[in-house]
């Protein structure tokens, strides 16, 4: 399949898709907190990304930690907009700003396109703190699903960079870790991401490229690399065939040295925290941002 082909394909998805995601993420808070809401255009590499700003009003401390929040999607779907319903969540709850980042999607824009625009986020935002008040000492990154391997990948591009951002955490909610092992040899579940399409997230995003680089599949990242880390929150759904990879990936991390807590949420596939049971969700999100303050203190 040619590029254009894959484009045509991913637009044929992506109006039912993002039309029952938009119904999926109608989960919302029980008690929706107060912040301020903007959105702003941050220069990055892409030109100019936009992103929902998200501050709390009940805190009076400045500057703020902010953390950068990455929406899913199998790299080929979604939007940002996704997740504005809890962001505000985690703004409020971990007294941080919430900077939630629309990518760019392949196969238009295949590996690393997103993982470069998404780094020069945080890099403007650690470069230019007075634009958004923020202590740009206190940053911090994560995703769920495709956003959650996005998350992590900047973590371990800064490394390759130097360790130039003072990345203090990555919360990753249910992530793909492992693009380079067939889906079909994935654990199995009803309610687990189709294999076809599974294997179309992973063939459109790499478009060919290596999908043993570490990143694209953390898991294959060294031992040495991985002790350089962030401390982190992973999060997975048991009836997900990406439980098995993330939980691998958790104590990858842990054998290396850094500060992991691994909470599994039980009899929920891949998405919980956008669709079903909103008890559940909300858990998570609260877990999230108690990590999350816990972090930044």
């Amino acid at each position: 399949m040619n590029l254009d082909e894959q484009i045509k394909m991913a637009e044929s998805l992506r109006q039912p898709a993002e039309d029952s995601l938009a119904g999926q993420s109608e989960l919302k808070p029980v008690h929706p907190p107060e912040v301020n809401k903007m959105e702003y255009d941050i220069p990055t590499g892409a030109g100019e990304t936009k992103v929902w700003v998200f501050k709390p009003v009940k805190t009076l401390k400045q500057p703020l930690p902010v953390f950068v929040n990455l929406h899913g999607g199998g790299f080929i779907l979604g939007s940002a907009e996704m997740d504005n319903h809890w962001c505000p969540v985690i703004a409020d709850r971990a007294e941080c700003i919430v900077v939630n980042v629309e990518y760019q999607l392949a196969p238009e824009h295949p590996f690393p396109a997103a993982l470069h625009e998404c780094y020069d986020v945080m890099k403007w935002l650690y470069e230019h703190p007075e634009e958004l008040q923020i202590d740009p000492n206190r940053l911090a990154i994560g995703g769920h699903s495709a956003g959650g391997n996005l998350a992590t990948a900047v973590c371990l591009l800064d490394i390759q960079k130097g360790n130039k951002l003072p990345i203090v955490y990555q919360v990753l909610d249910y992530p793909p870790l492992d693009l380079a092992t067939d889906p079909a040899q994935k654990p199995a579940f009803e309610e687990a991401i189709p294999v076809e399409m599974a294997r179309l997230f992973n063939a459109f995003y790499l478009q060919g490229q290596d999908p043993h680089n570490p990143l694209v599949s953390p898991v294959f990242a060294e031992r040495e690399v991985l002790a350089q880390m962030p401390p982190a929150l992973v999060i997975t759904a048991e009836k997900d065939s990406l439980a098995e990879e993330a939980e691998h990936y958790a104590d990858k991390l842990k054998e290396a040295g850094v500060d992991v807590t691994y909470k599994q949420f039980k009899g929920v596939p891949h998405a919980f925290t956008h669709a079903g049971d909103l008890e559940i969700a909300e858990e998570a999100w609260h877990l999230m941002s108690d990590q999350l303050k816990k972090a930044f203190e």
